[in-house]
C-alpha cells in the first residue's frame, strides 16, 4: 500500500508546506538523510503554555497537526512519501507551564502519528522536553529527521 492510500484511508490529507519564517530552510539534504526544521501548529491551535492555558489534549492536537506538516514538508522534499525507508529521530518541544511534567504524552500527538502513517518506517528516537516559551508563544514545536531511498 502506498503512502498515499493510507492516509486516504486514514481520513487524512496533507496540508500545503509552510514557508520558512525566516532566514533558514525548511528541510535540508545530506547523503540519504532529510532534515525538517522547527515546525509549529497552525494558528487553529490555542497557544499559551500546556499545563495551564493549553490542555494536555489540546496541546496533543496540536503535535498530531505537527506532524501532518512535517510529513506534508517530507513529501515536498523527496517527491513521496513513499522514499522514507526509516524516521530517525523526532525533537519535540513543548512550551509548559512549570509545574507540567507530561511532555511525552503531549509529543505522543506527533509519534503516533507517524506509525499510523509510515507504519514500520514511522518508528523512531525521540526527545520531548520542556521549554520556558516558544517562538509566538505556540504550544510545541517540533523537528524530524528521515532516511530515505
Amino acid at each position: 500500500m502506498t503512502i498515499d492510500a493510507r492516509l486516504s484511508e486514514l481520513g487524512l490529507d496533507l496540508p500545503e508546506p509552510i514557508s520558512p519564517a525566516a532566514n533558514y530552510v525548511r528541510h535540508q539534504t545530506t547523503g540519504n538523510l532529510l532534515f525538517i526544521s522547527g515546525t509549529g501548529p497552525s494558528s487553529e491551535h490555542k497557544k499559551g503554555k500546556v499545563g495551564a492555558e493549553v490542555s494536555l489534549e489540546e496541546a496533543y492536537a496540536a503535535a498530531r497537526s505537527v506532524g501532518l506538516q512535517i510529513l506534508a514538508t517530507a513529501n515536498a522534499a523527496l517527491g513521496s512519501l513513499d522514499r522514507i525507508t526509516r524516521t530517525v529521530k523526532v525533537l519535540g518541544m513543548v512550551n509548559s507551564d512549570p509545574g507540567f511534567g507530561e511532555h511525552p504524552k503531549v509529543i505522543n500527538g506527533c509519534s503516533d502519528l507517524l506509525v499510523e502513517v509510515l507504519g514500520d518506517a514511522g518508528k523512531h528516537t525521540r526527545s520531548a522536553i520542556g521549554f520556558a516559551s516558544l517562538p509566538n508563544q505556540i504550544s510545541v514545536e517540533i523537528e524530524a529527521t528521515f532516511e530515505f531511498e
